[in-house]
């Protein structure tokens, strides 16, 4: 994931050359001492645009296009969620998009990075995350920086990597109107959570909170029990991979999506991910995709407009921005 596919030869421009006159057209006559001076011929050069060979060549910018992705799992994805199971001679390369801890973390294929690449260039793409700010900022995506991006679950719209203040003041406003304080949440999971399987206990920006288990000993049935708990608080339950977060309800990737749209004056949403944090984002979208993997996958979960993909793993995030690509073309 370090390039795009290299353009075969016979798929570059060609220099084309343009005659200046009709040669039907005798020229004047001169003096046979003194050639005619040479013409000036005008040269056509049409730039190569570089994409990916599955789909199709020279795309027209269309800023009207919002594509708001969810990134973990969605399009980036961790050395145990890449999912590589072809033979090893045919796996993809791969292109690191986050470090941490001195530690490459997060990946994309080369072919994926070709694809957001060229996303950037033609669509106004917006980063989607429950990431808190922090780490979100970790990620290095291949192609124009993002003049926006909702992280937090939408608790925080960033602005050219700054957090829009009247934007965040709105949704703390709208949580404390219609929900139980996160110290009355924090209380409970002390109550409930067992250090036999309990391996971190975390606060993101002051909104949700959120548990890092050992999956194998979770006991069945614990998360919908929280999940019932918390509803009638106002509260939201979700578990994907080793982490179970509990968010207030208002608190949604959808609502930012809106706006961005709202600011920029987007026709045509376009969305993807794999979560039940990400369902709402889905259905507010005009088209929406999720991979064959995630908690929306294992959930069946189905809507008219989304497309349900049977992909998992990384190659998932290609097939993802393709379909992308093929919207926003029309």
């Amino acid at each position: 994931m370090t390039t795009p596919d290299a353009v075969p030869a016979d798929a570059l421009p060609s220099l084309e050359t343009v005659s200046p006159a009709d040669p039907a057209v005798p020229p004047p006559p001169v003096e046979p001492s003194l050639p005619a001076p040479p013409a000036e011929v005008p040269v056509t050069v049409t730039a190569a645009v570089i994409v990916d060979p599955e789909t199709e060549a020279a795309p027209a910018t269309d800023p009207a296009v919002l594509v708001a992705s969810d990134l973990d799992r969605t399009l980036i994805y961790s050395t145990g969620a890449l999912q590589l199971t072809m033979a090893d001679h045919e796996a993809p390369r791969l292109l690191c998009v986050e470090v941490y801890g001195h530690k490459p973390l997060s990946y994309i294929t080369e072919t994926s990075a070709a694809l957001l690449e060229e996303l950037g260039r033609t669509t106004l793409f917006v980063p989607t995350t429950t990431r808190t700010r922090e780490q979100y900022h970790r990620i290095r995506l291949p192609g124009p920086a993002p003049r926006y991006a909702i992280v937090a679950n939408g608790g925080h719209l960033l602005v050219d990597g700054v957090t829009d203040l009247g934007w965040h003041a709105g949704v703390t406003t709208r949580i404390a109107d219609g929900c139980a304080p996160l110290d009355e949440i924090r209380a409970h999971l002390a109550t409930v959570t067992d250090p036999a399987w309990l391996l971190k206990e975390r606060i993101a920006e002051d909104l949700f909170a959120y548990l890092v288990v050992e999956r194998t000993l979770l006991p069945e049935g614990w998360v919908k029990e929280l999940a019932d708990w918390a509803d009638p608080l106002g509260w939201t339950v979700s578990l994907q991979g080793r982490k179970i977060y509990v968010v207030p309800a208002p608190l949604t990737k959808s609502a930012a999506m809106h706006e961005v749209a709202r600011r920029t004056g987007a026709t045509l949403t376009l969305a993807a991910g794999d979560s039940l944090l990400d369902a709402d984002l889905l259905m507010a979208a005009d088209r929406g995709w999720r991979p064959g993997h995630g908690e929306l996958a294992d959930t069946d979960w189905h809507a008219p407009h989304v497309e349900a993909l049977d992909r998992r793993g990384v190659l998932a995030g290609e097939e993802i921005l393709r379909g992308f690509q093929r919207a926003a073309r029309g």
